[in-house]
């Protein structure tokens, strides 16, 4: 070789090398690739008639939502069944690709299969059908001990973390998203049975309808209580106004007003709220670990509400409540030497005299177990801890920034005033309906780990997830012991879920939803710096 032609070669060499090296180790066609298999990977072998639950062993053995499960049924809470038809309408937006379409219909056509006469869902769905959903909460769910909302057959549906309003969110995105007549009954159905639900005075049950024969002794049924918990009635009121925006009927303003002003007339004197007022507007005892009690967290968050039905409406009613709440959560905060770390407030306040109430256990199993309160702090349980975080300052400082602006400028946003639309489009293209979106910070490292991490069999394994013991049958240890005062768990018995501390793999839902989040959001930003 002549020297010119070998200082062309290694030029080139080099040249061709830095390229090579200045080459992104992630691109668009990667990104959709990896999206497209995990997601045939999940509807193809994961699903069961388009439905899902949370975990399942990587040889399919066993399966479970918030409790183990049939191989005949899908659960409906997050991250289940709905969650997963977010992400694939959230998949096909980005990507206008025809399959994840179809695997939210798929997922759509399993809800509606599980949606009862009223028009409400219940935690799960059973393909085998009530026969052997009886027979679930005879046996599994009859001995998670914690888990006492999976101990009764209903027959009936819940509002509870957020169920039965998601499942009716997720039907209205499919109408909206091609303007498809299918879907229209099932929503339409949907959104009677909410607005029947509610209460005269605007207040939610957590289930219905109503039903009686669950009392235990010394526990009435909480179910048909106006319920705060885990967001039932701000859930309710919240999917109500995003059907005033996106469907334009004046129908739903009367219930969401009176849903509003619900929180102003069940706050008690003192300023607090319980997580649960009975129909003498008290607070009220739910599952045996739940007293009748006030709760400086439900309190704060129920005052951060206020603040922002005044920024909805303009009426300074709303507000009026805000000084009490803040008030009362000072005088109910606990000392410096009761706090532990970041844990600023007891997690439940006796009615009667301000002070800190605390709840225990004894036994091993739901049979021959029982909760106990009194005023001791120590041994505290891991799964509803006896103390928490109130964040006072931001509720100072919301109600501080409201308070100096005038009603024009507090209420300039709202979707509850009436406005032209002044958006590209229509309000059914416009507004983003889904209840868990994710926005994460740009991370092309971390966008390459996720790439990285798709199995050979296009599959996002994890670990550490919380399992539960296999069904064995009823307790039978009497003893009362201490020995599971503080885990999350009883004995072998119980079927509640655990934390699996082991290196075991498993197939989640939850981290296919975080993951294709994450892909999403990179595929949305590529197409944003693309304009």
């Amino acid at each position: 070789m002549r020297p010119t032609n070998r200082i062309v070669f290694v030029l080139s060499f080099l040249i061709f090398g830095l390229n090579l090296f200045a080459q992104p180790k992630i691109s668009k066609e990667l990104v959709s690739e990896t999206m497209l298999k995990a997601t045939e990977f999940m509807v193809e072998d994961v699903s069961a008639n388009g439905g899902y639950v949370w975990y399942y062993m990587p040889d399919f053995s066993r399966q479970w939502g918030e409790m183990e499960a049939y191989k005949t049924m899908i659960w409906l809470q997050h991250p289940g069944t709905i969650s997963m038809g977010h992400v694939f309408l959230d998949a096909y937006r980005v990507t206008q690709n025809e399959y994840y379409y179809k695997a939210a219909q798929k997922a759509a056509n399993a809800i509606i299969w599980g949606q009862s006469n009223e028009g409400g869902w219940n935690y799960m769905i059973d393909f085998a059908g009530d026969r052997s959903l009886k027979n679930w909460y005879n046996t599994i769910g009859k001995n998670g001990w914690r888990l006492e909302e999976f101990q009764h057959y209903y027959g009936n549906s819940t509002f509870d973390d957020d169920v039965t309003t998601d499942a009716a969110r997720f039907l209205l995105r499919m109408y909206l998203e091609k303007m498809d007549p299918t879907y229209k009954p099932a929503l339409d159905k949907a959104l009677d049975f909410i607005l029947k639900s509610q209460y005269p005075n605007g207040g939610w049950p957590q289930r219905y309808p109503l039903v009686k024969g669950f009392e235990k002794p010394g526990f009435p049924d909480y179910t048909p209580f106006y319920t705060f918990n885990d967001d039932v009635i701000w859930e309710n009121v919240n999917f109500l106004t995003q059907c005033y925006l996106v469907l334009g009927q004046e129908r739903f303003l009367d219930p969401i007003y009176r849903g509003m002003n619900f929180y102003r007339i069940s706050q008690a004197s003192c300023g607090a709220w319980g997580q649960q007022v009975n129909m003498k507007m008290e607070a009220a005892s739910a599952r045996t670990y739940e007293p009748a009690a006030f709760l400086p967290g439900a309190t704060c968050e129920n005052a951060l509400l206020l603040i922002k039905f005044y920024q909805l409406t303009g009426d300074k009613q709303f507000l009026e409540g805000v000084p009490k709440a803040i008030k009362w959560l000072e005088e109910v905060k606990l000392p410096e030497d009761k706090m532990e770390g970041h844990r600023t407030h007891p997690t439940f306040v006796d009615v009667k005299t301000n002070k800190p109430i605390y709840v225990h256990r004894k036994g091993s199993n739901v049979k021959y177990g029982k909760y106990y309160v009194d005023d001791n702090d120590k041994n505290l349980l891991s799964h509803y801890y006896g103390k928490g975080f109130v964040n006072i300052q931001e509720l100072k400082d919301e109600y501080e920034k409201v308070l100096k602006l005038s009603v024009e400028e507090a209420t300039k946003d709202s979707p509850l005033k009436p406005q032209e639309f002044q958006y590209q489009g229509t309000p059914q293209s416009y507004y983003d309906l889904n209840r868990y979106i994710f926005n994460f910070k740009m991370d092309e490292s971390k966008i390459v780990e996720v790439v990285e991490q798709l199995d050979s069999q296009n599959r996002w394994l994890s670990d550490h997830a919380f399992i539960s013991n296999p069904y064995i049958g009823d307790g039978i240890k009497t003893e009362a012991t201490d020995a599971y005062a503080t885990t999350r768990v009883g004995d072998e018995t119980d079927t509640s879920p655990y934390p699996d501390a082991t290196d075991q793999k498993y197939i989640s839902t939850g981290t296919y939803i975080r993951n294709m989040k994450l892909l999403i959001n990179y595929m949305q930003s590529v197409e944003a710096s693309n304009k």
